[in-house]
């Protein structure tokens, strides 16, 4: 059974407007979907978001697939490289995913989001558990600098982009209710 788990951004959840739409249609195909609430949104951290991934999604397979939202994508891509045995995954879509670039203005961000921006990422053990890795962007994301942030994933994961015009961060006061482009790459990966 195909097993997709949804991980949404900092200060989401997983009942966003896109985040749930994303879930019902793919619900709807009788894909078995995992939409956690991540611990303390607010504060992301990763000692406590990777261990709960890690811990719910238990054994990997190329029928588990990931979707993650901004912090997410950051948060699966850990689980996933600190799980690297030589297993193949189905794939990934990361949406305004990010790593060593953001635009914070607020000093008590930058601290909050220091620690994801400097520890480092094994992606070469990422890549190794698929090749499948989609990363969608916004020409007009407040946060994640799209031409820095696309070189990143394209280098480090060789990921396939996606860029949507004027979507802000993907969130519903971006006016985003419903990312197509991601049903539709993850549907092209799932070959469903």
């Amino acid at each position: 059974m195909k097993r997709v788990f949804i991980i949404h951004r900092w200060s989401g959840n997983p009942d966003e407007p896109m985040l749930k739409w994303l879930r019902e249609e793919l619900q709807k195909k009788g894909i078995e979907v995992i939409a956690p609430s991540m611990p303390n949104p607010e504060v992301p951290k990763i000692e406590t978001w990777v261990p709960l991934l890690a811990g719910l999604v238990g054994t990997l397979d190329q029928d588990t697939y990931f979707v993650g939202h901004s912090v997410g994508v950051q948060t699966i891509l850990r689980v996933l490289a600190e799980a690297h045995d030589g297993t193949k995954i189905g794939g990934i879509i990361s949406i305004a995913g990010w790593f060593s670039d953001l635009i914070l203005d607020d000093e008590e961000d930058r601290e909050i989001a220091e620690p994801w921006l400097q520890t480092p990422i094994d992606f070469e053990k990422v890549q190794a558990m698929t090749h499948n890795i989609v990363a969608i962007f916004s020409d007009n994301d407040e946060f994640v600098p799209l031409q820095e942030t696309r070189e990143q994933f394209e280098k480090n994961l060789g990921a396939q982009i996606i860029e949507e015009h004027a979507q802000g961060h993907f969130t519903a006061g971006s006016g985003v209710t419903k990312l197509p482009s991601a049903l539709a790459a993850l549907e092209e990966m799932m070959g469903v």
